[in-house]
């Protein structure tokens, strides 16, 4: 059969039998997984060169090509490959700048919260009692209240600024954790290598980190990679309602706030940036869900 005649999906799996990808034994992303992969890869890479990939400036303006399409539209220019905004600014170079700041945000918001409601977690799964009534009622709290509530009351206290914001996910991510991260030391810490080393007399903190946390591990990781994608969505949202991150700073959020104004005659200021905000969540999510199936076949996890 000529190429030509080939799917995308045949192609890929005829060039996978060629090609040896450095996949860990056992995990097969397949052809969307691997986009998923390469489009994260990309997003991370943005994230760390940030400015440096931006052909412009990303707040400066130029007031002699306000509004210019993108450019393979008419009057579009490649020295604006993404057209221009209402100020005359590069979108390409603000979407690589938004890139970075929910990049970010995202990644240092699952880190965090997941360290301490890792921690929170493992404290109430085995120490059980009071501590994990304590903990229990505080994760069901924060659990129960609408996530916009919470970052009204806390940006109210705290102010604006990618800082402010970075505490606000935070602070409101961590509970997931906590309920994971409990469920599953109350079923390891039955397993008998558990209570073996328990009747050995090896201590607490020595069972928690050598024997329960790396059996929970799997489930860790996959949640905090789909928390990746929660967390974008977050810090786009607060920022288009104008309660995250605020200019001079770039976020996508904030991008679709300033250019829904302009949407009936420069759709590419908002469905651009929009698109961004999708991929990104989707692609996150799809590698979180080949690591879940990775890690555990059955769906167990």
């Amino acid at each position: 059969m000529s190429n030509l005649t080939l799917s995308g999906r045949e192609r890929w799996h005829r060039m996978s039998r060629r090609v040896r990808f450095p996949w860990p034994q056992g995990f097969r992303p397949g052809f969307g997984g691997s986009l998923a992969l390469l489009f994260c890869a990309v997003m991370i890479l943005a994230a760390v060169a940030g400015p440096a990939l931006a052909p412009f400036d990303a707040n400066e303006s130029d007031f002699a090509a306000i509004m210019l399409p993108p450019a393979w539209l008419t009057d579009g220019l490649w020295e604006h490959p993404l057209g221009t905004d209402q100020l005359g600014r590069d979108v390409l170079s603000r979407l690589i700048v938004g890139t970075q700041i929910a990049m970010i945000v995202a990644i240092a918001t699952s880190v965090v919260a997941g360290v301490i409601g890792v921690t929170l977690g493992l404290i109430a799964g085995y120490l059980g009692g009071w501590a994990d009534a304590v903990i229990s009622r505080i994760v069901d709290a924060f659990l129960a209240l609408p996530f916009i509530l919470m970052a009204l009351a806390f940006i109210s206290a705290l102010g604006t600024g990618v800082g402010n914001i970075l505490l606000v996910l935070i602070m409101t991510n961590w509970a997931p954790y906590a309920r994971l991260v409990r469920s599953e030391v109350v079923s390891i810490k039955r397993r008998d290598f558990v209570v073996l080393a328990q009747m050995a007399g090896v201590s607490r903190t020595r069972i928690i980190l050598r024997h329960i946390l790396p059996n929970a591990a799997n489930s860790i990781l996959v949640l905090a990679v789909l928390d990746v994608g929660r967390a974008v969505i977050l810090e786009s949202s607060l920022s288009f309602l104008g309660l995250g991150i605020q200019p001079p700073d770039v976020s996508w959020g904030l991008m679709l706030a300033d250019g829904r104004a302009y949407i009936s005659i420069a759709w590419w200021l908002t469905v651009l940036p929009g698109i961004a905000i999708v991929a990104t969540v989707l692609s996150f999510n799809a590698v979180g869900e080949k690591l879940r199936v990775w890690f555990d076949p059955r769906g167990n996890l």
